[in-house]
C-alpha cells in the first residue's frame, strides 16, 4: 500500500487532525470509567469478585486479540472505514451495556466497546502516517496526550455523575455521546473523500512477513516493557511507597503526580525529537529516568517520593516515543498498520501480566525487592530496544519491499 500523494487544504488537515485526536480521546474512557463504579456494578448486576476481576482484564485481552486482527481488517475495508467500524463498536457497546440487568449482557457489550478501542489503538499511527507524514512527532504527541486525557476524564467525571439520579448507568452510558460526536467527521470523510480512504492494498505486508524483521521484535520488546512498567505503576506504586514508610494518602497522591507528569512529557515529544532527532538519546534517557525512579523506590522510598514519582513520570515518555517510531520506521501505510498491530497487540498482552506478576512476586518473596529488580530490568530493555529502533532502517527496507 503506497503512501498517497495528496495536497489537502489547511481546513481539511485541521478537520482530520481534530478527528484523530477525538478518536484517541475515546479509546480509554470505556476502560477507566468502569473501575470507579465497580462497587455499584457488583451490587446491581450481581458480579462476583472473580467476575469483577475478569472485567478488569478484559481490556488487555481485547487490545491483544483485536490489535493483531486489525491489520487484516484494514486491508479488507481500508483505513477510514476501519476507523468508522471502531467508533461504531465503541458507541454501540458503551450505550447498550447500560441496559444490562445481569453480568452477561454487560460483559458482551463491554467486549464490543473494547474491541472498537483495540482497533482504534492500531489505526492511530497509520492515520497519522497517511495524513501527516510531515508532522508524525506532533500528531503522535497529541494523540498520546488525548489517550491519557481520555483515561483521566473517564475516571474523574464518572464518579460524581454516578452519584446522581442516573447512577452508574448514566456515568458509563454518557460516553457513547463522545463516540457519536467523533464518528460524524469520519462519516463525512467517507462520503466526500472516499478515494483517500485506504482500500485493500496491492502490496500487503502480512504479519507473518513483518514478524521476520528484528525491528518488529525490538518495537514489541520496547512497547511491552514500557506498558508492563506503566501498569505496574498504576497497580502497585502507591503500595510500594506506603510499605516503605510513606503515609497512605501521600502515596496515593504521588501516583497522581506520576500520571500528571506524563502529559506534559508527551506534549514535549515533538520538540525533543526535533532537538535530538531519531537517535538513541531519547530512549536511553527514558530508560535511565525509569531506572532511577525504581531505584529510588527500592533503596529509599520515603526519602524523596516526589522525585521518584516525577522521574518515573518523565520516563513514561517512552510510550509516546515508541508509538511515534511506528510511523518514523515505516515508509508505507501498509507497513505502518502491520507494525502497529505487531507492536501493540502482543505488547499490551505482555504488559497486562505485569501487575499480576508484580503482586505474585511480592507475595512469594515477602518484599518489593524482587519485583523492583524486574521492573528495573524492563527499563533497561526500553533503552536497549529503543537504541536498536533509533538506529534501524525502515521496516520495508529491511524486508526488501
Amino acid at each position: 500500500m503506497a503512501m498517497m500523494s495528496t495536497s489537502p487544504s489547511a481546513r481539511g488537515r485541521v478537520l482530520v487532525g481534530a478527528s484523530i485526536i477525538l478518536l484517541a480521546l475515546n479509546l480509554r474512557v470505556a476502560v477507566s470509567s468502569v473501575g470507579v463504579v465497580m462497587d455499584a456494578l457488583q451490587t446491581d448486576l450481581g458480579l462476583s469478585s472473580t467476575a469483577a476481576g475478569l472485567l478488569t482484564t478484559l481490556p488487555m485481552v481485547c487490545f491483544a486479540v483485536f490489535g493483531l486482527g486489525t491489520d487484516a481488517i484494514v486491508r479488507h475495508l481500508g483505513l477510514h472505514r476501519t476507523t468508522v467500524v471502531a467508533l461504531v463498536a465503541i458507541a454501540s457497546g458503551v450505550a447498550l451495556r447500560v441496559l444490562a440487568d445481569g453480568p452477561w449482557l454487560f460483559f458482551a457489550m463491554s467486549f464490543l466497546a473494547l474491541s472498537g478501542a483495540a482497533i482504534g489503538n492500531v489505526v492511530l499511527p497509520p492515520l497519522v502516517k497517511v495524513h501527516f507524514p510531515d508532522r508524525i512527532g506532533l500528531l503522535s504527541a497529541l494523540f498520546g496526550a488525548a489517550l491519557m486525557g481520555g483515561a483521566t476524564l473517564g475516571s474523574t467525571i464518572s464518579v460524581p455523575v454516578s452519584h446522581s439520579d442516573g447512577g452508574w448507568r448514566l456515568a458509563l452510558g454518557m460516553w457513547a455521546a463522545l463516540a457519536v460526536i467523533t464518528l460524524l467527521p469520519w462519516l463525512r470523510m467517507l462520503r466526500h473523500d472516499v478515494k483517500r480512504s485506504l482500500a485493500a492494498s496491492d502490496h500487503p505486508l502480512p504479519l507473518s512477513v513483518v514478524a521476520r524483521s528484528p525491528l518488529t521484535w525490538a518495537m514489541l520488546a520496547c512497547f511491552a516493557a514500557q506498558s508492563g512498567g506503566a501498569y505496574a505503576q498504576f497497580g502497585w506504586f502507591a503500595a510500594m511507597l506506603s510499605d516503605g514508610g510513606v503515609a497512605p494518602d501521600t502515596a496515593g497522591f504521588m501516583l497522581g503526580v506520576l500520571t500528571a507528569v506524563g502529559i506534559p512529557m508527551t506534549l514535549a515529544l515533538p520538540w525533543l525529537i526535533r532537538r535530538w532527532g531519531e537517535t538513541p538519546a531519547l530512549p536511553v534517557a527514558f530508560g535511565v529516568l525509569t531506572v532511577a525512579g525504581w531505584l529510588g523506590v527500592l533503596l529509599a522510598p520515603d526519602a524523596a517520593p516526589v522525585l521518584w514519582a516525577v522521574t518515573l513520570g518523565l520516563g513514561g515518555g517512552a510510550f509516546s516515543w515508541v508509538l511515534a517510531m511506528i510511523g518514523y520506521r515505516t515508509t508505507t501505510a501498509a507497513g505502518t498498520t502491520a507494525l502497529s498491530a505487531m507492536t501493540q497487540g502482543p505488547g499490551y498482552l505482555v504488559g497486562a501480566t505485569a501487575p499480576f506478576g508484580t503482586g505474585l512476586l511480592h507475595d512469594v518473596t515477602g518484599s518489593w525487592d524482587a519485583p523492583l529488580m524486574v521492573l528495573i530490568g524492563a527499563a533497561v530493555v526500553i533503552a536497549v530496544a529503543g537504541t536498536f529502533i533509533a538506529r534501524s532502517a525502515p521496516l520495508e527496507s529491511r524486508l526488501g519491499k
